[in-house]
């Protein structure tokens, strides 16, 4: 797997702090710094997969990831989604938000009824789910709890409509299922929630 992707799926696995104007400076220097770091891991994460002995733990911060998002990501998103963040709530639950083009969705499953749910999918808005990722013996799964779009509650049905159509690849036509167990990459065994950090355990 290509290291940027590879960048992109941890950070995912898993979607920052509101800038004072007198410390700009200081700020995007420490975001750069954040960014640096999480790719930095994210090598060692690699490497680890080619090694043997004893378990390897490598933690990533919440505010590495989202400087990961905000100056190094762009390349990895679909068109379609931006301004992505994470935040990392503990005890295995996560948040992630991003800006969506619905109408993209909505145009791609093109809705024939005003009963359809789908027929009010418009604009470009921010999405917000919630979920608990639980990890065990290098598979994956993530629990759904609740989401919004424009802080409107979301059905997990149309949430799983955005996230089937911006997953979509040539190996996965139909995208990813919510509800899927799912791999984890680079022989990484767990990944430890914890508030405001990960602990990727190989």
């Amino acid at each position: 797997m290509r290291s940027k992707h590879f960048r992109s799926s941890i950070a995912a696995a898993l979607a920052g702090a509101v800038l004072a104007h007198a410390s700009l400076a200081a700020d995007v220097q420490t975001t750069r710094r954040d960014a640096d770091l999480l790719k930095q891991k994210v090598a060692t994460i690699q490497l680890g997969a080619k090694s043997s002995g004893p378990p390897r733990r490598t933690t990533l911060t919440q505010n590495e990831v989202n400087a990961y998002f905000a100056l190094d990501a762009q390349n990895d998103l679909p068109v379609g989604v931006v301004e992505p963040s994470v935040t990392i709530l503990g005890t295995g639950r996560v948040s992630g938000r991003a800006v969506v083009d619905l109408d993209a969705v909505r145009k791609s499953k093109n809705p024939t009824s005003l009963l359809d749910p789908a027929t009010y999918l418009t604009g470009r808005l921010p999405v917000t789910a919630i979920g608990v990722l639980k990890t065990s013996n290098g598979v994956g799964r993530f629990q759904f709890e609740s989401a919004t779009v424009g802080g409107i509650p979301l059905p997990k049905t149309l949430l799983q409509e955005i996230v089937s159509y911006y997953s979509r690849t040539p190996d996965t036509p139909a995208g990813v299922n919510l509800d899927d167990p799912f791999t984890l990459p680079a022989r990484i065994r767990e990944i430890q929630v914890e508030r405001g950090q990960a602990v990727i355990i190989q």
